[in-house]
């Protein structure tokens, strides 16, 4: 469920870039309920560090395209795990290794 306050084209925007740029296992996590720091995490996967730096490209341009801050970028030059705090929504670009040791998504309380 998404928040009601979160522009849900936005939302849409961003899975649609990141699909049509293979990124891989993509999920949308609601979790306004449980922090005030954002209200949807954006996770998924690259192939390899080349295609995770890729994506984060892509998510930053469009970002700056639609006007939207950019509160933080961690991550980018070693391209293992790039997060990107738009303020609402935190996306995380991972590698699979990364993505399977954190598990982001048992850490915020999804199955």
């Amino acid at each position: 469920m998404t928040p009601s306050h979160f522009n849900k084209a936005l939302q849409t925007d961003l899975i649609n870039l990141l699909e049509d740029h293979k990124a891989k296992n993509i999920t949308v996590l609601d979790v306004s309920k449980i922090t005030d720091i954002t209200d949807l995490m954006i996770i998924c996967t690259g192939n390899s560090n080349r295609h995770v730096k890729t994506l984060a490209h892509y998510i930053l341009s469009a970002a700056k395209t639609k006007g939207l801050t950019i509160y933080g970028i961690e991550g980018e030059k070693e391209g293992e795990w790039v997060l990107i705090d738009l303020v609402d929504t935190i996306i995380h670009i991972m590698l699979s290794q990364e993505r399977e040791f954190y598990n982001l998504e048992k850490l915020w309380g999804q199955p």
